[in-house]
């Protein structure tokens, strides 16, 4: 019977050994695929509670806008440790000029947030989403044909993401993209950042 018992807890230790194994292996490969020429990790920025922005908001005062709140800040920072825990560290990060998605690039803690125009929210002017999504995928055409093996970071907003991809994503979700040499969406995979 204590054999036994023995042999089953071994049995259980392997079992988790092998699968530890799998969870690194499948993580790792995120940030093996960002190497390439033809992947880019798009972002949705963290929690910022309400929808849009208060009227007569602008883009160089952050108070007008709406933000991120604390969990928002903690939801940033914790994404940007689990995207070092897959191995991303090499990375070339870009974001909307807002304050939420310029802080929650900064609370990635993975480099320097840089502003790129066609990351900026077309929300309130909704009929310019299909030129705003043909001015992002000529922008990530650019940057793949020139980033090496460095990890493309884009951390924009929802309406972009989904007028790119055609699906909705949550505050703080990932969208490991695909695309072909003009920037256009081929295949993506949603990592959703579990608040």
């Amino acid at each position: 019977m204590i054999k036994s018992i023995k042999e089953n807890l071994l049995k259980l230790v392997l079992l988790g050994v092998v699968l530890t194994g799998s969870v690194h292996a499948c993580a790792s490969e995120m940030s093996e695929l960002l190497k390439k020429s033809d992947y880019v990790l798009l972002m949705r920025h963290a929690l910022a509670p309400g929808v849009g922005d208060p009227a007569g908001y602008t883009l160089q005062d952050c108070k007008s806008q709406r933000n991120l709140d604390a969990q928002g800040r903690e939801q940033a920072q914790r994404i940007g440790q689990w995207l070092k825990m897959q191995g991303v560290r090499d990375t070339i990060v870009f974001t909307s000029a807002w304050c939420r998605c310029k802080e929650t690039a900064e609370k990635l803690a993975l480099g320097d947030p840089v502003h790129e125009a066609s990351l900026n929210s077309f929300f309130d002017v909704m009929g310019q989403g299909t030129q705003s999504n043909l001015k992002l995928q000529k922008f990530i055409s650019n940057q793949l044909n020139s980033k090496n093996e460095k990890t493309l970071i884009l951390v924009t907003h929802h309406v972009n993401i989904a007028e790119f991809m055609g699906e909705n994503v949550g505050s703080g979700d990932m969208v490991l993209a695909k695309v072909n040499s003009a920037g256009k969406l081929l295949s993506y995979k949603v990592y959703p950042s579990h608040e």
